[in-house]
């Protein structure tokens, strides 16, 4: 059996290591007396020089630079920790001619659970990262052009025999973190690494993993939102027990699991609070008196509508994880233009913790664009969520309706 070593530490392990955290733990305690002090060297050396730089030179490409570095020094001390070159023979400078395979129906249909499989594994993974990033960057991604645009990219790489892929959250992390905030940093990458394999193909030969397991441990640490796990625990036993649940499923189980896990807590949360937040008003009659329409609130009003500086969105019903994507969407739609933005809560009867994260990063935006945001009608279930997820004054303003709203707004300007 051959022996194989993990790179942050330079271990050497001849058994094959186990996935799961309390079976691998004794592995790697077994193996620590191979540990290799150049590749410990390395892998905390290259960290060192990221957050150094972060801290000193935040525009610079902290990363790029840590990485080429110990590539330099490997090379140039002649240490001995596994590369690229020496643990996968290098990276070929050609791409291979696309062909298509030998195709039938028996072929397809032996392919086909797999196929599936892959394509929801990968499709999961792919939007799951994809609203990490939008957590990291305020951004808004398109779920069916991301899908759309991994499928064709999948078919265009079996072409020139590349396997399928999905995006992830440690190289999508790592990118928001070097400081991208679009797709177009998705597009260089992928030129970046085209020229790479043209022109510097053997020079890549000689970064070391270590090197590369020093930028995912910085990565693995930053993307631990700290002020948000905080407030996900104060908001309550509910958040903070699916928290814990998807976490430590994802460090002793899997992470697939976790996520379903933590999406039926969520969802039982989710009907609890709704039972709670049901009334059932007694010696009422069955219908109501019929009264003029302009009496009813939320009604509408055209001389709101057509004021180009004010827009008013109304929010019925339950405010909740199963919602915020579409809500999100069109809260996005703030336009240069409008000087406030009143989001009216009178019909939400509960708001969870996803929810109030989506007001919060609208307050955000709505700061940045110079935008005054005013929340109407919002019950103190509801506040008080919102306030601990930190949509507060002076970010947003609080009113009773809709009306105090505009008294407020026309008072400031």
């Amino acid at each position: 059996m051959h022996s194989r070593r993990t790179v942050f530490l330079g271990l050497t392990i001849s058994v094959p290591e186990p996935g799961p955290l309390l079976e691998k733990i004794p592995v790697l305690a077994a193996a620590l007396p191979t540990a290799s002090p150049a590749a410990i060297a390395i892998s905390f050396g290259t960290a060192a020089v990221i957050v150094g730089l972060k801290k000193l030179r935040p525009h610079w490409p902290g990363m790029l630079i840590a990485v080429a570095l110990a590539a330099f020094l490997t090379w140039k001390l002649g240490l001995g920790v596994t590369t690229i070159g020496s643990k996968f023979g290098g990276i070929p400078n050609t791409l291979p001619a696309p062909s298509l395979p030998v195709l039938s129906a028996g072929k397809i249909l032996d392919v086909l659970p797999a196929a599936l499989s892959f394509t929801l594994l990968g499709a999961i993974e792919s939007l799951l990262s994809a609203v990490v990033a939008d957590g990291m960057t305020g951004r808004r991604h398109r779920s069916n052009c991301e899908l759309v645009a991994q499928g064709a990219a999948n078919i265009g790489s079996a072409l020139f025999g590349g396997f399928c892929v999905t995006g992830t959250i440690a190289r999508t992390a790592t990118n928001v973190r070097s400081g991208a905030h679009g797709p177009v940093s998705g597009m260089l990458h992928a030129l970046f690494i085209l020229i790479f394999m043209a022109v510097a193909a053997p020079l890549a030969a000689y970064i070391p993993l270590a090197a590369l397991a020093g930028v995912l441990a910085v990565v693995s640490y930053n993307m631990i939102e700290k002020p948000a796990i905080a407030v996900l625990v104060r908001s309550g036993w509910g958040e903070a027990a699916v928290l814990a649940a998807t976490f430590f499923l994802t460090i002793f189980r899997d992470l697939t699991e976790a996520i379903v896990v933590g999406f039926a807590l969520g969802s039982v949360l989710f009907i609890h609070r709704m039972s709670k937040a049901t009334a059932i008003e007694t010696h009422t009659p069955f219908v109501g008196e019929d009264v003029a329409d302009s009496t009813q609130a939320g009604q509408y009003d055209e001389a709101l509508a057509a004021n180009p500086e004010l827009v008013v969105y109304r929010i019925t019903g339950a405010f909740f994880f199963g919602a915020a994507a579409s809500i999100a969407s069109v809260l996005d739609r703030i336009q240069d233009t409008h000087k406030a933005l009143i989001v009216d809560f009178a019909a939400v009867p509960f708001l969870d913790s996803t929810g109030a994260n989506v007001m919060e990063g609208l307050a955000h935006k709505a700061g940045r664009r110079r935008v005054m945001l005013f929340v109407s009608g919002a019950n103190t279930d509801v506040r008080r969520s919102l306030l601990t997820h930190g949509v507060r004054p002076p970010a947003v303003h609080f009113a009773a309706t809709i009306d105090d709203a505009l008294t407020q707004y026309r008072e400031t300007n």
